[in-house]
């Protein structure tokens, strides 16, 4: 990779403030999808004497540049492929800059870009510089003023930050709406959208009594699909206030619907953009998983409005700092919407797989990144997942209260800056007079801690002896591991299944000892809740999982028993991967009480019932049988499909199956149904159970449920459901990403076949990133059968495809390709053939940032 070695990273030693403040900008757009004109009026502070005026800018046409009214000549400033220089300019100063851009050519959808007749702006993490030459980073905050001008014919609503100050008909019939945003923010939180939209209105009176409009921008025609959204929208911000004492505080809240956009959501100062998956929802086309999503992501962007943009980071390596936190926030929000338990399982579920895979790959870094050549990259797991986890510890530390007091202090003193992960800590130690020096080392020391648990009983004593250790595995950046500081939340679970004590113990050395007296028999120890973002190794026997997962108060802790013990009988198999994976008798009795008698929670039910996936059991290996965890899954479904057969059949018939609505108790009926189906498509009458339930289904949810479970289980019935679903719903975008990734999961070798076919579909587009996610994301992170193929097709298709899309859409590329990084994880022959396909894309010249730094530090 010799061509690439000029590029160089960016470290978080070397900060410094910025040179330049621009404490007040005027912008106006004048929009044409090929040539939008741009013109800023920036007002200009120095805080660095004798430094050059340096904007950062790419992809720009500069038109035209005046420093306090007077327009400079070519020799007084300097333009390179990223930035405009001016050596010389007073303290203080006007500049008045115009460039050119051209959104429709924007296939990267970063900054100002023309996707399905609307224009839209994603300026988060340095998207802004593609709009207009500007210190393009976090610490520079500016109050905007925005003029958009537009044919409104083409675009009738023109909106950007804050609140709309005036709109008029400009002599030539165009129209200009002005917006100002009295908040000064950076300028990765700046918006525009402009385009056709059906516009759904709705108001929130806040605790203080002031009324906020709410706006929801919808696609024409579906103006019924975003009830859901606005009504979640209601509720998180009613929630804010009650959990947080935090209330809106602009006029109006906007939120746009587009279907081409790369996040989720962006949280921009009043403005969200929305990818239209996590907006648009009703009881045909979306899942409980949609719904769910839907909820908790309009939670997440609405809680930024302070963890993110009344408060921000000094600099990107910060990320965490607002992600994190509000990722935690969001966590929180939904577990007091429905489900704790589930939400907890959700949350540990993506830890377990995708951060524990981050953390022990090529792109393993803390959750304050120390050096990053392209910024994209660090949106990841670790930063926003391992965040909030690191967030959750310092609640389970501090109580609720400490917490809540620390989080006030945070938003009072830092209101309207940019700052520091460290200055969030300083906060949580002022108001609750404690030292957390420690704890901060989860902010700088990447990877994974191992703790192991030992434990003794002295029942002359009545005494339970535990030794925890933790242990933290060398890498390249940081040979040597400090001790954490590592909340454990424990339970104390007597032989009989009576909960005997609860307690919090702080592991902060590599190896403690811990005693507990008035233990009146040898107990059995759980971790709760998983209260860090450990792996937790204990020497658990048959018996006593199964205690777990019968007799714990604490729903998580017996999930987690059932998750353990699968794992430990793949291992098993893993071992003698020739004897036949035999099902104790004890587990089976189990399994047939929870289907005869479920628990309350229905949902909690059905997630005992369920297998880990291949993901989860994966990370238990520092190499991956690839074949026997495959195997032995299949071997475990099938054997509890057979010899509970009659016990499915009877929970799926007496579990309500009332028509559609969206409620914690429904949304449980149905997963616990749907994981009994899952298992009956396994039997001889799997094909007419499954047609049966496709033609029944009022809902999405039942009807992915009936064509997964037929594909699962390589069901003759399965070509014509998906048929007869993809004629209903051929003009559907929303609804087509589920079926292409269904097909796109095919365990069978027929996948390739779908794949092409797929991806000349009508709706397919290799510019719409939900598109390619949907397709060959899912091939490559949900089918393990055929991705991993030991003769390397899997690789070969999804290389391809990264190459294709780099040159279209480099943070796609960059995502799209984790699955590779992971080589060295994996036997000889899926190491050279992954190894191969990661070779011949470093050969290219032409790689984008976000490609390279992630080959590159693959390879080395």
């Amino acid at each position: 990779m010799s061509s690439n070695s000029a590029r160089s990273s960016r470290r978080l030693a070397d900060y410094r403030q910025p040179d330049f403040l621009i404490p007040e900008i005027e912008l106006s757009f004048e929009l044409d999808p090929d040539a939008t004109r741009v013109t800023a009026l920036m007002q200009v502070k120095r805080q660095t004497e004798g430094a050059p005026l340096i904007l950062d800018g790419q992809h720009l046409d500069l038109h035209y540049i005046a420093l306090d009214g007077v327009e400079l000549r070519a020799e007084q400033y300097q333009i390179t492929d990223d930035q405009l220089i001016i050596a010389r300019v007073p303290a203080e100063f006007s500049l008045q800059i115009t460039t050119g851009v051209n959104p429709a050519a924007n296939t990267a959808l970063e900054g100002l870009y023309l996707a399905n007749n609307v224009f839209c702006t994603q300026c988060e993490a340095e998207g802004f510089r593609r709009i207009m030459y500007f210190p393009d980073r976090p610490d520079v905050l500016t109050i905007y003023t925005t003029h958009i001008i537009a044919d409104q014919n083409h675009y009738p609503y023109l909106l950007a930050n804050g609140n709309k100050t005036a709109s008029e008909t400009l002599a030539d019939g165009r129209t200009r709406v002005s917006w100002h945003d009295p908040f000064a923010k950076p300028c990765y939180l700046f918006a525009l959208v402009a385009g056709k939209f059906d516009c759904l209105n709705d108001s929130f009176t806040t605790q203080s009594g002031r009324v906020v409009a709410l706006q929801l921008f919808v696609e024409p025609g579906q103006l019924e699909k975003g009830h859901f959204a606005m009504a979640a929208l209601k509720r998180a911000m009613r929630w804010d206030e009650t959990r947080y004492n935090l209330e809106y505080d602009l006029d109006v809240y906007m939120v746009v619907a587009v279907d081409f956009f790369n996040m989720g959501a962006m949280e921009n100062k009043g403005l969200n953009v929305f990818n239209s998956k996590y907006v648009l929802a009703d009881d045909s086309i979306a899942t409980d998983k949609d719904y769910f999503n839907i909820e908790s992501i309009i939670g997440h962007e609405y809680f930024h409005n302070w963890t993110g943009n009344r408060v921000t980071c000094r600099d990107w390596f910060q990320l965490s700092l607002k992600e994190g936190l509000t990722v935690f926030r969001d966590q929180e929000f939904s577990a007091d919407m429905g489900s704790a338990t589930l939400n907890r399982i959700d949350a540990v579920k993506l830890i377990r797989t995708a951060q524990f895979a981050e953390d022990a790959g090529p792109m393993a870094h803390p959750i304050r990144p120390e050096q990053v050549l392209e910024m994209n990259n660090f949106y990841t797991v670790t930063v926003y997942d391992k965040g909030a986890e690191v967030i959750r510890m310092l609640q389970t530390l501090l109580g609720k209260p400490g917490f809540n007091r620390g989080l006030a202090c945070y938003l009072q003193r830092h209101d309207g800056q940019a700052v520091t992960c460290d200055d969030f800590v300083s906060a949580m130690e002022e108001a609750n007079d404690v030292d957390l020096n420690q704890f901060r080392l989860w902010y700088s020391q990447a990877g994974t801690p191992l703790v192991t648990l030992n434990q003794r009983y002295d029942a002359k004593h009545a005494t339970l002896h535990l030794e925890i250790c933790q242990h933290h595995s060398a890498s390249a950046d940081q040979p040597d591991k400090q001790s954490l500081l590592i909340p454990l939340q424990i339970q104390l679970l007597s032989s009989d299944g009576q909960v005997d004590q609860q307690h919090l113990i702080t592991l902060s050395q590599f190896t403690e000892q811990f005693s507990f007296t008035g233990v009146t028999s040898e107990p059995v120890v759980i971790w709760e809740n998983f209260s860090a973002p450990v792996k937790m190794q204990q020497d658990y026997q048959l018996g006593q999982l199964l205690l777990i997962a019968e007799k714990a108060t604490n729903g998580f802790a017996r999930w987690d028993a059932m998750q353990v013990f699968w794992s430990n009988l793949i291992r098993q198999h893993a071992r003698k991967p020739d004897d036949q994976l035999e099902l104790p008798e004890a587990l089976l009795d189990v399994m047939r009480h929870w289907l005869q008698q479920p628990l309350s929670d229905l949902a909690l039910t059905a997630e005992l019932l369920s297998l880990p996936d291949f993901d989860t059991l994966a990370e238990q290996y520092d190499q991956i049988p690839v074949d026997v965890i495959i195997s032995g899954l299949q071997s475990i479904r099938q054997q509890l499909a057979e010899l509970l057969e009659q016990d499915w059949q009877l929970c799926y018939q007496t579990t309500d199956s009332a028509p559609y609505h969206y409620s914690e108790q429904a949304v449980g009926a149905r997963a616990l149904r749907n994981r009994c189906l899952s298992y009956l498509a396994l039997t001889s009458q799997g094909t007419e159970r499954l047609e049966q339930h496709y033609k029944h289904a009022d809902n999405m949810t039942d009807t992915m449920a009936a064509l997964a479970a037929a594909q699962d289980a390589g069901s003759a019935g399965f070509a014509s459901l998906a048929a007869d679903f993809a004629d209903k719903w051929q003009d559907n975008v929303l609804v087509m990403d589920k079926y292409f990734s269904l097909l796109a999961c095919d365990p069978s070798s027929e996948v390739f076949n779908n794949l092409t076919k797929l991806s000349a579909h009508p709706l397919f587009s290799w510019k719409n990133p939900n598109r390619v996610r949907a397709l060959f994301g899912a091939f490559s992170m949900r089918n393990p059968e055929q991705f991993h193929r030991a003769d390397g097709q899997g690789y070969r298709c999804l290389a391809e495809v990264v190459a294709r899309m780099d040159a279209i859409n480099p943070q796609v590329a960059a995502r799209l390709i984790t699955p590779l990084l992971a080589w060295q994880r994996f036997n000889d022959q899926r190491r050279e053939n992954m190894l191969a396909e990661l070779k011949q894309l470093a050969t290219k010249s032409d790689l984008s940032n976000d490609l390279y730094e992630k080959i590159s530090k693959s390879l080395s």
